[in-house]
């Protein structure tokens, strides 16, 4: 284990570690840091990459960091863990939707747990354009999908039609495995984010707005609910 405490939140990297450090429009995990030997605990508020490994941001505390000897069992919000699972093949099964029925590419997107925008590049969007996307992703999610992950070779993930749904390819040259997410059936993406094994765990979708953020993008923001 390493920790730095020379500035206003202590990092401490572990050997190994549950917690996602973000990416790819989601958030990264929260939750705490147990120390075995006596229980003691420290919360951790974000998680990032740094390098190759992953950095846990701890809230400042009377107590100071843990010590570079003590053993430690990383604990995620698995509530909010779970959410943002939910939330992000939500996301992927809409993509899938809208591109299959309309061809559009991805322009942006970000969630948080529970809900989430997309932008699509779209010329116009209507109330029926989106009540109709709305419905076919929630035949979708009853389906019962299976979702399927993959890491490839980046020559053969790139032969894959399609895998890159967004407008800017955002994977650097010097990325040599590619991570995929399958929605079977739906969907299939480049991605390194976490899901759901099913498209019935993200239970339904609910169109909570769209607007225009440009000539031809068009936001769609969702919340996820249970079905």
């Amino acid at each position: 284990m390493a920790v730095d405490d020379a500035g206003d939140a202590p990092l401490v990297v572990l050997d190994r570690t549950v917690f996602y450090p973000g990416g790819g429009g989601q958030p990264s995990d929260r939750g705490v840091l147990l120390r075995t030997a006596d229980g003691r605990s420290w919360v951790v508020r974000a998680a990032r990459k740094s390098g190759g490994d992953t950095v846990h941001e701890l809230e400042p505390g009377p107590h100071g960091p843990p010590s570079r000897d003590d053993v430690l069992i990383a604990d995620l919000d698995w509530a909010r863990r779970y959410s943002l699972m939910r939330t992000h093949t939500a996301l992927h099964a809409l993509c899938g939707v809208v591109w299959r029925e309309y061809g559009a590419l991805v322009t942006g997107g970000n969630m948080e747990p529970g809900a989430g925008r997309m932008d699509f590049e779209f010329e116009r969007m209507t109330g029926d354009l989106v009540e109709a996307i709305e419905a076919s992703v929630n035949v979708e999610l009853a389906a019962d999908r299976e979702v399927r992950v993959n890491v490839l070779p980046r020559e053969e993930a790139f032969a894959i039609p399609d895998l890159i749904r967004t407008k800017v390819n955002l994977l650097p040259p010097g990325i040599e495995q590619i991570r995929t997410i399958e929605i079977v059936g739906l969907d299939l993406q480049a991605d390194g984010g976490t899901h759901v094994a099913s498209t019935r765990e993200v239970g339904r979708i609910k169109v909570t707005g769209y607007e225009s953020k440009g000539r031809i993008n068009k936001r769609i923001r969702i919340a996820v609910e249970d079905a």
